[in-house]
């Protein structure tokens, strides 16, 4: 017995040192080697480039001044010289400023009632037994499979009398039913026992939502209300299809038609003097920034609710 457990213990101390030696084997395989780090800098630092060098020649080309764009040809990577003549042009007044008025306030109320709607809609879907549910998702589901077409929402939007009016811009795209699957699953999460005690207490559905279920999905609905938001404002297409007059302009049409197919912004245009317009190119660029800028000012705001309801569904706990 004396020999046996002798001849244990020195087995049980290879064990116990042959384990640290294992676990500094296995942490230094996953370490990274200096050839893999110096590929990922340079392919980082290549994609890097690639984002920030064409957006520092647009500011730098709508601050510089007529001479020095005329010099280089149209387009600077860094300025001679900071000008903002190109900036007070186009928000001076004419097209530019009124198409991004209309921008704003078609994002502003096209994603509010996109979320009341959306929201409303996916939370009667998530109850259990709510009248015509099934159909309702089902109406849903496929208008993710199957779209009507161009001609017939045209048709529809023409004989509700909506052309060159604004609700042809949002009551087509009102609804969409990705995000209302998106909704409905996160809603479907929320414990029974929440709104079981809510229905004890007389709430009704109505004060249900807005008092409880609209709280705990703060997240998700700012994700969602950035989705509907970012598409409102980046929408051209339905705006150069049903409005006519060039008054109701979206400011993404605007720059189609006077960045993309590059037509030249007059004194009219701008409300500004013929002998103090600036360049065209730093007009374009600073109509081009002026586009960027709001949806750069409103994600810092939404991005710690952004980050939360993307990751959410992924941990169930």
């Amino acid at each position: 017995m004396t020999t046996t457990a002798a001849r244990v213990e020195p087995a049980a101390e290879t064990t116990s040192t042959a384990g640290p030696g294992r676990r500094r084997e296995s942490s230094g395989l996953n370490r990274p080697g200096v050839p893999e780090s110096l590929l990922k800098l340079v392919v980082l630092g290549f994609a890097v480039l690639v984002v920030v060098v064409p957006f520092l020649g647009i500011v730098s080309t709508s601050l510089s001044s007529k001479e020095h764009l005329d010099a280089e040809g149209g387009f600077v990577l860094w300025p001679d010289a900071v000008s903002l003549e190109a900036y007070r042009s186009v928000l001076s007044g004419g097209v530019v400023t009124r198409a991004l008025v209309v921008s704003i306030g078609v994002t502003v109320v096209g994603t509010l009632l996109s979320l009341l709607v959306t929201s409303m809609l996916a939370y009667a879907l998530s109850r259990p037994g709510s009248f015509g549910s099934r159909p309702a998702l089902l109406v849903v589901l496929l208008s993710l499979l199957f779209s009507p077409g161009l001609l017939p929402v045209y048709l529809t939007v023409r004989g509700l009398g909506l052309i060159d009016t604004f609700a042809a811009l949002v009551l087509p795209v009102l609804v969409s039913g990705f995000n209302v699957i998106v909704l409905r699953s996160f809603f479907m999460g929320i414990p029974a026992e929440v709104l079981e005690s809510a229905r004890v207490d007389g709430a009704g559905d109505w004060q249900t939502f807005t008092r409880i279920v609209a709280p705990l999905s703060k997240a998700v609905l700012a994700v969602v209300g950035l989705f509907y938001g970012v598409g409102y404002w980046n929408a051209f297409f339905g705006a150069l299809i049903y409005l006519n007059d060039q008054s109701r302009w979206p400011l993404t049409l605007v720059l189609r038609t006077y960045v993309l197919n590059n037509t030249q912004l007059s004194a009219g245009d701008l409300s500004a003097g013929a002998e103090s317009l600036p360049a065209q190119p730093a007009l374009q660029m600073a109509m081009l920034l002026v586009s960027i800028v709001p949806i750069l000012i409103v994600y810092p705001f939404l991005q710690r609710h952004f980050t939360k309801g993307v990751i959410t569904g992924a941990v169930k706990g």
